[in-house]
């Protein structure tokens, strides 16, 4: 199963933690990563989280995030065919920068883009992959995985 996870997730951790959804958004993003080290799920990345990290201005999160993108296996990098996509996605009503996103997304044909952005779930009208926050995406995958045990 491959997953690609916004900008938006990478950086949850550094949020208000006294926020209830915020704190569950962010320890769904921890047991992300456990599957992802243990490779029960595939990280893929772009170009596109490279820079936008590259612009966040907080050194230590930078420094987090980029850690977090080692994990990858793959990392798309920005063509033609992708800016096109981007541009339709864009017409849904999806930001430049997130229709980037799920554009390198669509190309890899990753199963789960994860987002913590609600228009980005809303907005987004594609098939070719699930749109959900971290936590909803955990409790599919502990749902599947109840179903074979």
């Amino acid at each position: 199963m491959k997953i690609y996870l916004d900008t938006s997730v990478y950086n949850r951790p550094f949020d208000d933690q006294a926020q209830p959804r915020i704190w569950m958004e962010a320890v769904a993003f921890s047991m992300i990563l456990q599957l992802v080290e243990t490779e029960k799920v595939e990280l893929v990345t772009s170009s596109i989280i490279a820079f936008e990290n590259s612009k966040n201005p907080f050194p230590q999160r930078r420094k987090w995030v980029d850690s977090c993108l080692k994990l990858s296996k793959h990392t798309l990098v920005l063509n033609a065919a992708i800016r096109k996509r981007g541009r339709e996605l864009e017409k849904q009503g999806i930001k430049p920068l997130d229709a980037l996103h799920l554009s390198c997304a669509e190309s890899r044909k990753i199963d789960y883009f994860l987002t913590c952005d609600d228009r980005v779930v809303k907005r987004y009208e594609g098939k070719a992959m699930v749109v959900c926050n971290p936590v909803e995406f955990m409790l599919k995958v502990t749902e599947e995985e109840n179903q074979w045990t």
